[in-house]
């Protein structure tokens, strides 16, 4: 039976837990680049460094996980020193992930509608909307996000059924309509990535959050062409001098 790119990703970030190096050999490690910039490239193998972290007692919880392409891209929780949320991005290439990125935040909430930042639904619908939704989040983005036309969040968003994660802002889209429009608190300035399964899309995006060079994780959930439900990340980028190597945030 084929596994698939999503089960080895899993596969490989549970062995952080178990500290099992047969998952490693999912990752070219001889071509990975690795895009999180506090972490040395290639100064010690994966499969010594997850024996060596599952020595720690981490927990590693892969909520959701999706495939687009030639990416995988997951939604996590860990609680190594201190409990946190990412999402993990890998591109693969002749069978192997060569490629990673992330963006971790530490675990904060409930939020004002009293949900964590990562409760919800984990499957996958409407496959076949795939391309459909990620333009559609991404024109939302562009649109309301980084040219501020806050008006869209009344056409893209279903207000009457939204569900929000994100541990600064509950259902009620007033906190969020009042963060947006001033680019003091948030300000995002150009998106990167969009990967998209089904009703689910994630867009990777760049900026300023409370005046801190900034990236911006934001998973959507679109149904009957509306964005019904969202999660996120926020994590200040170390400045250049501090980071472990060369290959940038994005």
């Amino acid at each position: 039976m084929t596994v698939s790119n999503k089960d080895r990703i899993c596969a490989l970030l549970k062995s952080i837990e178990t500290g099992d190096p047969g998952p490693v050999s999912v990752v070219n490690e001889a071509r990975y680049i690795q895009h999180n910039p506090q972490t040395h490239e290639g100064s010690e193998g994966l499969a010594a460094l997850f024996k060596r972290l599952s020595e720690t007692s981490p927990r590693v919880n892969i909520v959701r996980a999706f495939e687009d392409g030639a990416f995988v891209f997951a939604h996590t929780e860990y609680d190594f020193s201190r409990r946190n949320i990412g999402f993990e991005v890998f591109r693969f290439e002749d069978g192997q992930a060569v490629e990673h990125w992330d963006n971790i935040q530490k675990r904060q909430g409930p939020n004002g509608a009293g949900r964590s930042m990562v409760d919800g639904p984990t499957e996958v619908r409407d496959v076949e909307k795939t391309e459909e939704n990620r333009t559609f989040v991404r024109t939302f983005v562009e649109t309301a996000l980084i040219a501020g036309d806050l008006n869209q969040m009344d056409i893209c968003i279903d207000t009457a059924t939204f569900v929000e994660h994100s541990p600064r802002f509950s259902d009620n889209l007033t906190a969020l309509r009042a963060e947006l429009s001033d680019p003091g608190i948030v300000n995002y300035q150009h998106i990167h990535r969009v990967l998209a399964e089904g009703d689910f899309v994630l867009t990777v995006c760049e900026g300023e959050y409370m005046g801190a060079h900034s990236s911006f994780y934001d998973l959507f959930r679109v149904a009957d062409g509306k964005i019904v439900e969202h999660w996120d990340t926020v994590e200040a980028i170390a400045p250049r001098s501090a980071w472990k190597n060369d290959n940038g945030k994005f």
